[in-house]
């Protein structure tokens, strides 16, 4: 089996340049990128360390083929051709998920069934059986049918990279990890600089700053499908989580502080920072947003607002927006990252028009990250 393989990144519509920006980081340059995915020739073995360190990415997946499939013969020849034997042992499980998008094979779970034989049919004769226990190690088939082009994958992550492990609370609207540390990563924010959440529901913000602040890798603390595959040596996986720990930054202080006007999401966030191993790093208190008093001159504020439900309604919601408009209108050093649903949001702060709006995605809601950029300190 040749080392070079094609791996698949997927991930949230919007955040496509923050992904690249960490793959070139990890020493990846030749880049296929489009919307929701990216494509990158890599080794069997940077499987482990893309797992461990992509941040905003929501899976890695082995590409195994892709080509035209206008009927159910295509589609299954074009299945059946791929090297199947090569990744999945005679024991492994091979659940089928699919997805049809402007296509002729509109019916998902015939496209499921029809991969599904084709790849029994392969594994048949490689190993010279006709039934399969399918009581090992689980291998995730992910066709992908879109304009009548699809893409085989399996995929080497499991459970979505957004899951870290640290989340042991979360509140009624949380905020995807993936995401959030996206938010953090399209920021004016630098490990020296101040960050504010000032209302930080289960923490999700500030704990993923401290991540990068420290250099703390996403994925260290979980496992990943593809630990259990024979084809990547155990070894890959050691040493990847061992250059992981190596690479924690201990010796640094954050200035990160997160408000809530509820307790219990207060004690939910210092649940989760400690899970996460980063409590130290994080200042968390109970406070009204509406009380808030900032008197530092420069600072970043990176917040998820709440969508005119949890907080009472729209009439709350405003005066919330009149209160953070009063606190940073003249606070030209503070720069303001707000994520939201409600399009309103830029007519009550009104220190300036946002200098970016950019469109996301938490889960399938979609959002609006308003970005407004205050004055730089001096060095």
């Amino acid at each position: 089996m040749k080392n070079k393989i094609t791996l698949l990144i997927t991930l949230s519509f919007g955040l496509e340049a923050v992904v690249k920006r960490e793959l070139i980081a990890l020493g990846f340059h030749d880049l296929r990128v489009s919307n929701g995915k990216i494509e990158v020739d890599a080794k069997i073995e940077d499987i482990p360390t893309l797992n461990l360190w992509l941040r905003s990415a929501d899976r890695v997946l082995v590409k195994l083929g892709e080509f035209e499939a206008k009927d159910f013969d295509t589609l299954y020849e074009g299945t059946h051709a791929l090297p199947w034997e090569e990744w999945i042992p005679e024991d492994g499980r091979f659940p089928i998920n699919g997805v049809s998008v402007n296509s002729v094979l509109e019916s998902v779970p015939a496209c499921q069934s029809i991969v599904k034989k084709a790849i029994v049919e392969r594994l048949g004769d490689e190993y010279d059986t006709n039934w399969f226990e399918e009581d090992g190690a689980e291998y995730a088939v992910k066709v992908s049918i879109r304009k009548d082009i699809a893409t085989l994958t399996l995929d080497t992550s499991g459970t979505g990279l957004n899951r870290r492990g640290y989340r042991i609370h979360a509140g009624p609207a949380p905020l995807k990890e993936t995401l959030a540390a996206a938010l953090v990563q399209l920021s004016f924010w630098r490990d020296e600089r101040l960050l504010i959440d000032p209302m930080c529901g289960s923490g999700t913000i500030l704990i993923e700053a401290a991540m990068i602040g420290r250099n703390i890798a996403p994925g260290l603390n979980r496992a990943f499908a593809a630990e259990d595959w024979d084809k990547i040596p155990f070894t890959a996986w050691k040493q990847a989580r061992s250059h992981a720990r190596s690479c924690i930054i201990s010796d640094k202080e954050l200035n990160l502080f997160g408000y809530d006007i509820d307790e219990e999401m207060i004690y939910a966030s210092k649940s989760n920072a400690k899970a996460a191993g980063v409590a130290k790093d994080i200042q968390f208190e109970k406070k009204d947003i509406r009380h808030l008093w900032i008197d530092q001159e420069h600072g970043i504020l990176i917040s998820n607002f709440p969508y005119g439900v949890k907080m009472g309604g729209y009439a709350e919601l405003n005066k919330i927006y009149i209160s953070m408009h009063k606190t940073f209108k003249n606070k030209l050093g503070w720069s303001v990252y707000v994520l939201t649903a409600d399009r309103k949001f830029p007519d009550y702060f009104k220190r300036a028009r946002p200098n970016k709006v950019r469109k996301l995605f938490n889960g399938a809601l979609e959002v609006a990250y308003y970005q407004y950029f205050g004055e730089k300190p001096l060095a």
